[in-house]
């Protein structure tokens, strides 16, 4: 059974905080997603250890267990090449097989796991709750049979007599399995909020996403999955074909007639809660930059909006007649206007 670095399959330090744990986990999630690697295996494959590592690593129980055991799991690791390790002379011997069963006076304690245990390694399954999954195992709800120790020994009791430590807490507590879903929604959806029905591990969850939400905002669903699990879903605001969005800021062209430009006039400007009144002032230049304030995208928490920036382009009038373009020379000749390039 190999040893499995998670670190090293998050691409972080051992010393990382849960926070570059976490970020590292969703850029490689998304990475190697099998929704965006169709029939790619080892993308596949590559999916499933970054699930793992991140299930061990962002659990603060399971994490202290795994960093505590250090040099043992080597041990255990070198001494499944040659035998079993639980057996007479291995690194854990006496204690509950990797097979899920248990030596004669060994010890059997317990775990309770949501998820499938088969999209995890031997490695995982062995120390995690992963193993012998007995009747109605599923998705939904699996049971490790490394049972009660003899003797009343508890898991934290083990590794104490391997010169190790827990939380005595930890080993009692079930963890839960969170399955991700992606929700795609419109600008106009992420303004006002909006629900999405959804699907997680064969069951159909109305999701609510709240007003203000951005593309990699998630909307946690805790105890709604299989078996109690969580779901997470991952928002995407799909690009808009008038607004681009910056934050809580919104930008926009808005296109002016020359007579609107150079004289100055009253437009309407269509805004994602209608249209307001905007007085463009005489001589206005094309890319100019004007703020409504109050009028982006609200706050994902409390009542404050961001602001609107109209960038104005000004529009020359086309296929001028002879006329057209001998008054646009009189025009012309009356103006004076410096070079713009010098």
């Amino acid at each position: 059974m190999d040893y499995q670095d998670y670190y090293a399959t998050l691409g972080v330090k051992r010393t990382a905080s849960q926070g570059d744990i976490k970020k590292a986990f969703r850029k490689l999630a998304r990475q190697y997603h099998p929704d965006k690697n169709p029939g790619d295996a080892a993308a596949e494959r590559r999916f499933k250890a970054v699930n793992e590592a991140n299930e061990v690593l962002s659990d603060a129980d399971k994490r202290k267990r795994y960093d505590a055991l250090g040099a043992n799991w080597d041990a255990y690791s070198r001494a499944g090449e040659g035998g079993d390790p639980f057996g007479p002379g291995g690194p854990f011997a006496g204690y509950a097989s990797a097979a899920g069963g248990a030596r004669p006076g060994g010890v059997r304690y317990e775990f309770r796991t949501s998820g499938d245990a088969g999209q995890f390694s031997d490695f995982f399954n062995a120390f995690f709750g992963g193993m012998d999954a007995g009747p109605g195992a599923g998705r939904s709800g699996r049971t490790s049979q490394v049972g009660h120790a003899a003797g009343g020994q508890s898991f934290e009791d083990i590794l104490a007599g391997m010169g190790l430590d827990s939380d005595r807490a930890a080993s009692r507590t079930p963890q839960r399995t969170s399955y991700e879903a992606e929700a795609e929604i419109s600008l106009e959806e992420a303004f006002q909020g909006t629900t999405r029905l959804l699907e997680a591990g064969g069951r159909r969850l109305e999701v609510k996403i709240p007003r203000g939400v951005s593309t990699g905002s998630r909307v946690k669903l805790t105890g709604k999955g299989p078996g109690g699990s969580n779901v997470v879903v991952v928002v995407r605001v799909a690009p808009h074909p008038v607004f681009t969005r910056h934050g809580r800021d919104l930008e926009r062209e808005l296109p002016l007639t020359l007579e609107e430009a150079l004289l100055g006039a009253k437009v309407h400007v269509p805004t994602l809660t209608g249209r307001v009144l905007l007085t463009i002032a005489p001589g206005t230049q094309s890319g100019k930059r004007i703020r409504l304030g109050g009028q982006g995208m609200p706050a994902l928490r409390g009542d404050e909006r961001g602001d609107l920036y109209v960038r104005t382009r000004v529009v020359l009038p086309p296929n001028l007649t002879d006329e057209a373009r001998d008054a646009a020379q009189r025009f012309l000749a009356l103006v004076d206007q410096p070079d713009p390039r010098s």
